[in-house]
């Protein structure tokens, strides 16, 4: 068994100075915002939604209201295309967005352009619970390339793993709270109604969600850098084989000019 390969216990774990501790809390934030696009990605999530549900309220036109939604995803990600910047969290708003205009001109129901977000909320907070239950928890696959741990929190960082799975228990929960409010006002309420309701449920549950996964990451032991482990073994290797042969070793990447 390799040292990538060998569980570790929480005893395990080193004690962090509180210079250490800051630093684990801002590399933390720092994740977060990548992996869930933050406030740039928060804003283009709400956009679409507001614009649809804004002009169907000013006028009822489920057509004129799902071109223009479908417009506004398309200049988000126009705009991030230009600027370069990663399209993955704007893409996400233009195919969300695609498949509620589908839904609705197909059914000529305006609310069904609500539809296809709603069950995707769904699914995504049942994925949550049921990979946590499975001893694989979301936040942690989605996370861990972030945290270049990959899945070694699985067998090696105990600690962290119960911290993934108090993340994903806490995204599945307000999920399914969020879809117990939106699901019902889907069956009763108008297109504007509805419209409003699930806007203004866009940002908060979100952050919600985002604010547990820092705390619990926070307190849970730092991530075990893999790619770093891996290169440090490639190095000892080579400096093995050099040693063997009575060659110089080569030198350490990081060191050139």
């Amino acid at each position: 068994m390799t040292s990538l390969d060998k569980p570790t216990s929480d005893t395990d774990q080193p004690h962090l100075t509180d210079q250490q501790t800051a630093e684990a809390k801002a590399v933390t934030e720092a994740a977060l915002f990548e992996a869930f696009g933050g406030v740039r990605g928060m804003v283009e999530t709400v956009l679409p939604g507001l614009l649809f549900v804004t002009m169907y309220t000013i006028n009822p036109n489920l057509h004129v209201s799902a071109i223009a939604a479908l417009a506004m995803s398309l200049l988000l990600v126009a705009v991030r295309l230009v600027r370069r910047d990663t399209v993955k969290h704007a893409f996400s708003g233009v195919f969300g967005v695609a498949f509620g205009v589908v839904f609705a001109t197909m059914t000529g129901n305006a609310k069904a352009f609500y539809l296809p977000g709603m069950l995707y909320t769904l699914g995504l907070a049942l994925a949550y619970l049921i990979t946590t239950l499975a001893g694989m928890p979301l936040i942690g696959l989605i996370l861990g390339p972030v945290f270049k741990e990959n899945l070694s929190w699985r067998t090696r960082n105990p600690g962290r793993k119960k911290a993934y799975a108090k993340a994903s228990y806490a995204w599945g929960l307000i999920l399914l709270a969020k879809c117990a409010i939106l699901f019902p006002l889907y069956l009763w309420a108008d297109t504007t109604q509805l419209g409003w309701v699930l806007v203004s449920l866009k940002i908060p549950p979100f952050l919600l969600a985002v604010y547990l996964t820092w705390v619990f990451l926070a307190k849970a032991p730092p991530p075990i850098d893999v790619f770093a482990e891996m290169e440090a073994e490639e190095e000892a290797e080579k400096a093995r084989k050099a040693a063997a042969t009575g060659t110089p070793a080569p030198e350490p990447r990081g060191h050139e000019g």
